[in-house]
């Protein structure tokens, strides 16, 4: 059994002024709130017991739109008063994760894959080591980058300068049950946040981490404007032109 995390907090400072009103998790994509899609994944993995993570004045607000829903999972919220990092997720959801394994999404990634389910199967069931999912990008100093030296060793960099690699490591996450006391080893950066890098680091230094490409996977992250009307735009077609509907939570 695993438990669900997706952390909605944040400010969306890259989506201003929009997301001075509203939680970017509220904005919509499409024909639906952005929370929507990373809510559909967790539930298409098959996990029933589900934490969101936001801002205490959007708790209201996030149950109103999901509790209706009857979604056949038990959904539960939890609040960030203010953004620490990802890793925080671990701090604040200690006692929902309890002793088991669970997958953490970021309330802003998008995902698809039709195989998305096979994709992920042994990472869901490999509940003793970490797993991340990484994919080749056109601008990885804008993301964690994962890369190789001649000896397979692993390098891991939040927002690099100079990225070693185009693989960015995605939003999405596994982590056994020991990732809440993983985080306390954690300092802040100098953005003076933890890094889930750092994190990530922590598990390879153990050889307990796995690493999955996303070849053939949507991955979309709608942290700015043009993201998220790309996104859209794509989810748009999707359902016009393939009769895919993405992130559908009836």
């Amino acid at each position: 059994m695993r438990k669900g995390i997706i952390l909605a907090g944040g400010k969306g400072k890259r989506l201003h002024p929009i997301t001075k009103v509203i939680s970017k998790q509220l904005v919509p994509v499409y024909d639906k709130p952005l929370i929507f899609y990373p809510l559909s994944i967790l539930i298409n993995l098959g996990i029933k017991d589900i934490l969101v993570i936001c801002v205490p004045e959007d708790v209201k607000i996030f149950k109103k739109l999901i509790t209706p829903l009857k979604l056949n999972v038990k959904i539960r919220f939890a609040t960030q008063k203010k953004p620490n990092g990802l890793p925080e997720a671990f701090k604040i959801g200690k006692n929902f994760i309890s002793k088991y394994a669970n997958v953490l999404i970021l309330g802003d990634n998008i995902f698809y894959n039709k195989n998305l389910l096979e994709i992920t199967k042994n990472a869901f069931n490999d509940e003793e080591n970490a797993t991340i999912f990484v994919k080749q990008v056109m601008k990885p100093k804008e993301f964690g980058v994962i890369s190789f030296d001649k000896n397979k060793k692993i390098n891991i960099d939040e927002k690099p300068k100079k990225p070693k690699s185009n693989l960015a490591i995605t939003g999405l996450y596994f982590f056994p049950s020991d990732v809440s006391k993983k985080v306390k080893l954690l300092k802040p950066s100098k953005r003076g946040e933890t890094e889930i890098t750092d994190l990530i680091k922590i598990y390879a230094s153990e050889n307990r981490l796995n690493i999955v490409k996303l070849n053939k996977t949507i991955w979309l992250d709608t942290g700015t404007p043009d993201r998220l009307l790309f996104a859209s735009n794509k989810i748009r077609n999707f359902k016009i032109k393939k009769r895919i509907i993405i992130g559908n939570l009836d």
